[in-house]
């Protein structure tokens, strides 16, 4: 299997001087859909000192995110995967980890289009923690007929990778901004479309009723977290594509071909939870 070192997550998320994750708007309940502060809260959090704005996200923005997000609760592996992942108030930074295997596809970085998708992690009680996927339509400009988590190009009047991420989850599957409850993000990943992309990794609520976008989505279903977790069932293929030997990662999984940057992101995510960072 690849032999890659990831960076350290921990070591590049110094403390806060704010929850901000720039998805910024007030809701119903006066509060900011993003960090959950009141409008008074943001405004006053300048004259905080360190100890005043540690207390609060310890405490009260803490409680508050547990009473919008009950479901958050019911995730077994939530607290495991908050201290691997980047936090959401620091997008990862630099290039794809993949990126030594399409040196020779790949324009500059400058030239690489942001994008972002979600990894969706259902709780589902005895049955455990699922993993929601979609199979995209044969219609689709990129990855037609594909297995991949919802998501797409960054666009201008997104909330950065976050914001890009709910709002094309809410356009593929009507998952509503109410039913997903974001942990934080794994490395970027770099595709040979052109595409950065940065994987959100959130909680659902097992409520959540799919929707998909006709013509965007012809299948939304769930795989076993614990199913695509386990180095047994995911195998490297080797493939001649343009010239050189390239290694392509897929799982065993019957029925659907989970393979490509959606097996990859979640090998990113299995070697975070083993290497601890």
């Amino acid at each position: 299997m690849l032999s890659i070192v990831f960076p350290d997550s921990r070591a590049a998320s110094p403390a806060p001087a704010s929850p901000c994750v720039r998805v910024c708007r007030l809701d119903a309940d006066g509060l900011c859909t993003g960090c959950l502060r009141t409008g008074d809260e943001i405004g006053q959090w300048s004259r905080m000192d360190d100890s005043e704005r540690r207390r609060m996200m310890a405490t009260v923005l803490s409680d508050r995110e547990r009473a919008r997000f009950r479901f958050l609760e019911q995730l077994q592996e939530g607290e495991r995967l908050r201290e691997v992942l980047y936090p959401l108030r620091q997008p990862p930074a630099g290039d794809g980890w993949n990126r030594s295997e399409l040196d020779d596809l790949l324009p500059g970085s400058e030239a690489l289009a942001e994008a972002a998708v979600l990894v969706g992690l259902v709780p589902r009680g005895a049955a455990g923690t699922q993993v929601l996927l979609t199979r995209r339509t044969d219609a689709l400009r990129h990855h037609a007929g594909q297995v991949s988590f919802p998501g797409g190009r960054v666009e201008r009047e997104d909330a950065g990778v976050l914001g890009a991420a709910l709002r094309e989850s809410h356009e593929e599957i009507a998952l509503e901004v109410s039913q997903v409850a974001p942990l934080g993000f794994l490395d970027p990943f770099l595709t040979i479309s052109g595409f950065r992309v940065t994987p959100v990794v959130a909680v659902i609520d097992p409520d959540y009723v799919p929707r998909p976008h006709p013509g965007e989505v012809a299948e939304v279903f769930e795989v076993p977290f614990e199913f695509l977790m386990s180095a047994a069932h995911l195998h490297q293929v080797e493939m001649e594509f343009r010239g050189r030997r390239r290694s392509v990662l897929e799982y065993d999984w019957p029925g659907q071909r989970i393979w490509g940057a959606t097996a990859a992101i979640l090998y990113n995510l299995r070697r975070r939870l083993e290497q601890g960072t």
